[in-house]
């Protein structure tokens, strides 16, 4: 198997087990409603248009979204210090504990489904999920 056809397979099993995720949660909270909590935790207070780049959604699609959290107390709108004419978005503190819950809630969800992983097992997944967390962070940085 070729470096290309792995890291294929490590995109595909990421999908697999996201929808494994959703399902096993049977949330009705949208996943963009996450990523985007997560987005503003990694990277700070975000202009709209630079969440729906790093979403992977439309601007309108984000702007709708955005409104939505603002209405839920989940972020906040603020002026942009770089430019007056513009707003950021933060998450609130409520915002925060949302994904602090959800993301427990994922975390004991899944953790049934690798319940007989051993020792080396645990230590493949942990090396692994730390290089493919530095990779990405990178390319964050880099947009």
């Amino acid at each position: 198997m070729t470096r290309a056809e792995d890291i294929q397979r490590l995109i595909i099993a990421a999908s697999a087990l996201t929808r494994m995720a959703a399902l096993t949660l049977d949330n009705e909270t949208p996943s963009a409603q996450w990523r985007t909590l997560k987005l503003l935790r990694d990277q700070g207070p975000l202009r709209v248009g630079e969440l729906a780049v790093l979403s992977r959604i439309s601007q309108p699609g984000m702007t709708r979204l955005v409104g939505q959290m603002v209405d839920a107390g989940l972020l906040e709108r603020a002026p942009d210090a770089a430019d007056s004419r513009a707003t950021v978005v933060s998450a609130t503190d409520a915002g925060d504990d949302a994904l602090d819950a959800w993301l427990a809630r994922l975390q004991d969800a899944l953790l049934p489904f690798f319940s007989d992983l051993d020792d080396d097992d645990w230590e493949a997944v942990r090396r692994t999920a730390d290089l493919i967390s530095r990779k990405t962070a990178m390319s964050e940085a880099v947009r």
